[in-house]
């Protein structure tokens, strides 16, 4: 999980970014709909859906915004499909680029994608060129807080979980995409706050890029993420320490 902190330390401040645009509520919103399209609407028989309602709340999103998503994709309201679509890229210096979608418009998203990619230097790539480099995995934060990584990693570990990074703030623990909600709930039960509980893509290895196509890449990855359509964009490249000093800063 190297350089795996760098990564969520960067999507917190673009989440915190998302929020003041409104562009976040339209990601979580299509989100919301696709899990209760593919598993109903009840987000104690859904744990996909139950995923994407807490990160919707996390971010103060609306109930009745989430509701209406959720009767919108299972027939309670006027018709609006979204389908889930992956795109692979490389972008500058070879880097490997996962970029998953939800969207009611194929052939806009696809063209949105790869204007995106040529015009920050990178290339869109054929279905399977890069998805072999990533892996799914759950990723659960807790916060510090004065709380022992030791014992956070203790517990995590005893409910199943395969990973835990103590440098990070806050804490990752990292579970295989069906353990998500055992391992959070033993960390609750256990007295600890969990942050947020996700599934994700993680980068198999990662490539080290000098600071410049570290710069184009994060570029790259932004435009990306600022396509309506897109949900999640995962890269596999680590992110220089100036480079990182930069945008945290």
């Amino acid at each position: 999980m190297s350089g795996h902190s760098k990564w969520s330390s960067i999507k917190r401040q673009k989440g915190a970014n998302d929020v003041k645009r409104g562009a976040i509520f339209t990601k979580m919103g299509r989100e919301i709909a696709v899990a209760a399209r593919q598993g109903g609407g009840d987000p104690d028989a859904n744990f996909r859906l139950r995923l994407a309602i807490e990160k919707a709340r996390a971010a103060n999103m609306p109930l009745d915004t989430i509701k209406r998503a959720i009767d919108k994709a299972t027939g309670g309201g006027e018709a609006e499909q979204f389908e889930e679509i992956v795109y692979e890229g490389y972008g500058p210096g070879g880097v490997a680029v996962l970029v998953e979608a939800a969207t009611d418009n194929r052939n806009r998203t696809a063209a949105d994608v790869r204007s995106v990619f040529s015009k920050a230097g990178g290339q869109l790539a054929g279905s399977g060129a890069v998805a072999w480099q990533f892996e799914p995995r759950g990723l659960i934060t807790v916060a510090r807080n004065g709380t022992s990584a030791d014992d956070v990693a203790l517990a995590a570990i005893d409910a199943g979980a395969e990973d835990v990074d103590t440098d990070a703030d806050p804490l990752e623990i990292f579970t295989s995409p069906t353990e998500i909600e055992a391992v959070r709930r033993a960390l609750e039960g256990a007295g600890f706050r969990v942050e947020s509980a996700e599934s994700t893509m993680i980068a198999r290895q990662s490539v080290e890029l000098d600071p410049a196509k570290a710069r184009q890449n994060l570029r790259l990855v932004e435009l990306l993420e600022d396509l309506d359509d897109v949900q999640r964009v995962t890269a596999n490249f680590d992110i220089p320490e100036e480079v990182f000093a930069e945008i945290a800063g």
